[in-house]
C-alpha cells in the first residue's frame, strides 16, 4: 500500500505516523562519512524542510542521498538564532521530475532522526 501521491510502500504497522508540523524553510546539512558521525563531512549544503515530527522530517533536495546515509541536519528551534545539529538517516527518496525530459528536478527525502 502507498500513500496518495507518493509511490513509497508503507507497511501496515508504519501507517500511524507521529503528528507532523509544517516547517517550510531552508536548513543546512552535512553528509557524514560512512561509519563516522563526527564533525567530519564529505558534502554539505542546504535542503528545504517540508514537515517535521518527533521521529523525522520530510525534505526536498536537489540530489538524492543514498538510502541509510547519515546526515547532520541543523534543525531550527523556536529561538530564532538557535539551530540544533541532529543526526538523521535517509529512509527513502522519490524523484520529482517537474515535467523536465532531461531527468532534472528535485527529490523528496524521508529522514528518520537518530537518537
Amino acid at each position: 500500500m502507498a500513500k496518495a501521491g507518493l509511490d513509497v510502500p508503507i507497511a501496515e504497522n508504519q501507517r500511524s505516523h507521529s503528528a507532523r508540523a509544517t516547517l517550510l524553510r531552508p536548513i543546512p546539512y552535512e553528509m557524514t562519512t560512512t561509519g563516522e558521525a563526527s564533525s567530519s563531512s564529505t558534502d554539505s549544503g542546504q535542503l528545504l524542510s517540508l514537515n517535521i515530527s518527533n521521529g523525522g522530517m520530510l525534505v526536498l533536495m536537489e540530489q538524492p542521498p543514498s538510502i541509510e546515509q547519515v546526515m547532520k541536519v541543523h534543525v531550527p528551534t523556536p529561538i530564532t538564532m538557535a539551530d540544533i545539529p541532529t543526526l538523521a538517516e535517509v529512509r527513502w527518496t522519490k524523484h520529482i521530475p517537474f515535467g523536465q525530459p532531461n531527468g532534472k528536478g528535485a527529490f523528496y527525502v524521508g529522514l528518520k532522526f537518530l537518537f
